[in-house]
């Protein structure tokens, strides 16, 4: 019975009865401590293998997902690259063409703006071309239109109270005889030219006026300037022939006490505006208060004695000048008033040839250009008609 029962030694458990109090209830709870330390790792292990298969398994659903999302990211900037840069690609060429049109525009503006000047430029310079054109030609005309005026006046002149039986004395001073002549009433006005119409339209129209009956030769030294100035006529004093004026008739005869006043008058002579006035007695300035004055049957006082403003001296002055435009007067003598008017004579005579008024040969020219010459020297040397 005894036998058939498990010893202790082979690790069967002793008895109830047989087992102390302390190791009964120690038994039974190693038996438990090691059967529940053989069960523990085994579940342990189970769990462990099914939560790493989990876990790397929602690794795995997260990494493609992230792949997922990555991609189509990455694919959806790719697009909007792509878009950026072909609309950039766009710009860009639209910036070249406006560009190139800009170019094209400013290029078309400079050249336009360049012809604009250019034509504005040669608008003006034709304008003035005309302009100085026009007014160059109506000053010729203006000149011509006087110089017929003149002449036209001269000639009525001539022909109302010149006539062989009875000459006007006024304009053919040479005729006048040492007797005196009539007074003339009222104030007349003459020009310094106005005295020498008379020799030029006789020349323009063909008569050469009359010469005394004396001897004549033609100096051909003379004759020579002449013709070599009348090629060519101008006013130049460089030319030999007016050089030989200037130097033997006009400068003498010019050459007056008062060397200023001279100068000044020269000057308007060959300005052609000098302006010789005849004046009445009562308009002379009174020098002497206790002057003795002669009624007359005009209403005119006598004369008065005055001072000539060109020579100096004490004399009756009938006659005043007037330089250009001034207001001033000087009262000159009949003497200075002769050898001024001998040189208005020259002077005018030589514009009308200048200026193709005079049509006759040479030779006759210059006999009448010898004769100025020399009432020229007879007024420098003192000689001069008589007047009342």
């Amino acid at each position: 019975m005894w036998s058939g029962q498990p010893h202790p030694d082979e690790g069967h458990p002793p008895p109830p009865e047989a087992v102390p109090v302390p190791w009964k209830s120690a038994g039974p709870c190693k038996s438990h401590r090691d059967s529940g330390l053989v069960e523990t790792p085994a579940g342990k292990e189970a769990q462990g293998e099914e939560d790493p298969a989990a876990t790397r398994l929602d690794v795995l659903r997260l990494r493609s997902s992230s792949m997922e999302i990555r991609e189509k990211g990455s694919e959806f900037l790719k697009e909007e690259l792509h878009k950026a840069q072909k609309e950039l690609k766009l710009k860009d060429a639209e910036c070249e063409r406006l560009c190139r049109v800009r170019g094209q525009l400013e290029r078309e503006l400079e050249e336009l703006t360049a012809s604009l000047f250019e034509e504005a430029h040669k608008m003006v310079r034709e304008a003035n071309m005309k302009q100085a054109a026009s007014e160059k030609q109506l000053k010729e005309t203006r000149g011509k239109i006087d110089m017929l005026q003149a002449e036209v006046t001269a000639l009525k002149t001539l022909v109302i109270t010149s006539t062989p039986a009875s000459p006007n004395r006024e304009l053919h001073p040479q005729l006048l005889g040492p007797t005196k002549a009539g007074p003339r009433k009222g104030h007349l006005r003459h020009n310094s030219t106005s005295s020498a119409l008379c020799s030029a339209v006789c020349t323009a129209v063909g008569h050469a006026p009359s010469l005394d009956k004396e001897g004549k030769e033609v100096d051909t030294t003379l004759f020579a300037e002449f013709q070599a100035w009348r090629e060519s006529p101008t006013l130049d004093k460089t030319s030999p022939f007016l050089e030989r004026v200037y130097r033997e008739d006009v400068g003498p005869c010019l050459d007056f006490t008062m060397q200023e006043l001279s100068a000044l008058v020269r000057a308007a002579v060959e300005d052609n505006t000098l302006t010789i006035e005849p004046v009445a007695s009562q308009t002379l300035p009174a020098v002497k208060v206790a002057a003795v004055e002669c009624g007359r049957t005009n209403g005119f006082r006598a004369p008065i004695d005055t001072t000539c403003a060109l020579s100096g001296l004490a004399c009756a002055c009938r006659h005043r000048i007037r330089l250009g435009d001034s207001e001033s007067h000087y009262y000159i003598s009949p003497s200075s008033r002769a050898r001024i008017t001998a040189v208005c004579n020259f002077f005018t005579y030589i514009r009308y040839i200048q200026q193709g008024l005079v049509r006759q040969d040479a030779e006759p020219m210059f006999w009448e250009i010898t004769r100025l010459r020399k009432e020229m020297s007879l007024a420098k040397l003192g000689f001069f008609p008589q007047e009342a």
